[in-house]
C-alpha cells in the first residue's frame, strides 16, 4: 500500500486540529502543507502529473489522514471526489475530465457545489436554475449548502435545471447541467455562515450562485432529470459514498485507539486493577475492534472491484454500484458512530471537555448522517433493487 503522507505531516495535522475546531477557522496550513507533499493529485494517473494511487489506495489514505485531522479529510475528500470522478472516466476510455485532473496535478483545488437545502434528489434534480448563454454555455442561478473547502477552492462543480433543455425556448425537455464555474470568474457569493459543532475547520459554507458562468468547455453534461447510469453520474456517486466512508472509518480507528490508551491508563479503586483489566470493558473494546475489521473488509472489498472493473467487465456491477456504495456508507458512518460512543464510555468523563480529543471526535462523527446517501435514501436503493419501483 503506497502513502503519500508521512508520519511527521500527519502529527503535524494532528496539532494544529484543536486549534482550527476552538478557533473555527479554515485548515490553511494544513491545505498548504497537502499541496505540497502532492496530495491533491494523489489519483491523478502519472501520465497527467500525479500520483497514481487507486481509489483503494486514496481510501486507505484519507483515513488516515481522518485518524489526525477529520475536518481537513473530510473538506480534502470533495477535492478527491472530483478527481475520483475524473480517473473513473479517465480509465473508461473517457477523456472529457483530463483537463480536470491535469489541473489537480497542478494545484488546483476542487469543491463540489450539489448539496442544496430540501433537495433530497440530490444528483437526480436540481433547485439551481442554469440558464444557456446562447454560446454552449451556461450561468448559475441558486443557493448550493454544505461547500466545502469555501475559502481555497479554485473550481466548484455544479448541478443546475435548464428547464429548456438547452435550447433556451420554451418547450424543451428539461435537462439536468453538470459544470464547472471558476472562483475568479465570479458570479457568486460565499456566506460566512458556518458555525458548527463538529467538522469545523472543513468551513462548508453557504454559496448563494447568481451569474457564476460555465463555458461551453466547462459543461459536461445534459441528462434528463431521474436516474442515470451515465458514466459521470456513477463515477460521482460512487466515489463520493466511498471516499466519505474512507473517512467516517479513520475517526472510528482512532477512537478505538484513544480507547485502548485510555483504559490502560485509568485506574479502578473499586479493584486496584486498570480498566482493561475489567471484562466489561475489555469485551466493549473488542466490540469495537470486530466492527472496525469489518468495515474495512467492506471498503476494500468494494473499492478494490470499483478499480479492477475498468479492465474487467465481469466485475462491473453497473446499476448495482448505487446499491453497493449506497449500502456501504450508511454501514461505515453508523458503525463509526457507534466505535466513537463506545470509546466515550469507556475512556470517562474527561472526554465531555473540549480540550479531548475524543471529545471532538464525538462531536465529528456526527457529521457522517448528514451526507448523501441518508439511512433513509440507501434503504429505498436497497428496497429497489429487491422489490422495483413504487406504484
Amino acid at each position: 500500500m503506497t502513502h503519500l503522507l508521512s508520519d511527521e505531516l500527519l502529527a503535524t495535522l494532528r496539532e494544529r486540529a484543536a486549534d482550527y475546531d476552538r478557533d473555527n477557522a479554515f485548515f490553511a496550513e494544513d491545505l498548504a502543507d497537502l499541496q505540497a507533499a502532492g496530495y491533491l493529485g494523489t489519483m491523478v494517473p502519472t501520465a497527467l502529473g500525479g500520483a497514481g494511487l487507486s481509489l483503494r489506495e486514496t481510501a486507505r489514505e484519507q483515513a488516515r489522514l481522518s485518524a489526525h485531522a477529520p475536518a481537513t479529510a473530510l473538506a480534502v475528500n470533495m477535492h478527491h471526489v472530483w478527481v475520483g470522478v475524473g480517473r473513473y472516466l479517465h480509465e473508461r476510455g473517457d477523456s472529457s475530465l483530463d483537463w480536470l485532473l491535469a489541473e489537480a496535478a497542478a494545484g488546483e483545488v476542487f469543491g463540489f457545489g450539489y448539496s442544496e437545502p430540501g433537495n433530497d434528489l440530490v444528483l437526480l434534480g436540481s433547485r439551481t436554475e442554469a440558464r444557456p448563454d446562447g454560446n454552449g454555455g451556461y450561468t448559475f442561478h441558486g443557493r448550493k449548502i454544505f461547500t466545502s473547502n469555501s475559502p481555497a477552492w479554485t473550481r466548484l462543480g455544479v448541478l443546475g435545471l435548464d428547464p429548456s433543455g438547452g435550447n433556451g425556448r420554451r418547450g424543451g425537455e428539461p435537462r439536468l447541467v453538470h459544470a464547472f464555474v471558476t472562483r475568479d470568474g465570479g458570479g457568486f457569493d460565499i456566506l460566512d455562515d458556518w458555525d458548527t459543532i463538529g467538522m469545523r475547520a472543513s468551513q462548508s459554507r453557504t454559496t448563494m450562485l447568481d451569474g457564476a458562468h460555465a463555458p461551453a468547455d466547462r459543461v459536461l453534461r445534459l441528462l434528463p432529470p431521474g436516474p442515470s447510469l451515465d458514466p459521470y453520474v456513477l463515477g460521482i456517486f460512487t466515489s463520493f459514498e466511498v471516499l466519505l466512508a474512507a473517512v467516517y472509518a479513520g475517526i472510528a480507528d482512532r477512537a478505538l485507539e484513544l480507547a485502548v490508551e485510555a483504559v490502560g491508563r485509568r485506574t479502578s479503586m473499586k479493584t486496584g486493577k486498570p480498566y482493561s483489566q475489567d471484562p466489561d470493558v475489555r469485551r466493549r473494546i473488542a466490540d469495537m475492534a470486530l466492527t472496525q475489521d469489518s468495515v474495512w473488509l467492506q471498503i476494500d472489498g468494494i473499492t478494490r472491484d470499483l478499480d479492477a472493473s475498468a479492465s474487467d467487465s465481469t466485475l462491473d456491477r453497473g446499476a448495482g454500484w448505487f446499491r453497493a456504495t449506497a449500502g456501504l456508507k450508511v454501514r461505515v458512518t453508523e458503525a463509526a458512530r457507534d466505535v466513537v460512543d463506545q470509546a466515550v464510555r469507556v475512556s470517562g468523563g474527561s472526554t465531555y471537555f473540549n480540550s479531548s480529543e475524543l471529545g471532538r471526535l464525538y462531536r465529528d462523527v456526527l457529521a457522517g448522517i448528514f451526507h448523501p446517501s441518508s439511512d433513509d435514501s440507501a434503504h429505498s436503493t436497497v428496497a429497489q433493487s429487491l422489490l422495483g419501483p413504487l406504484d
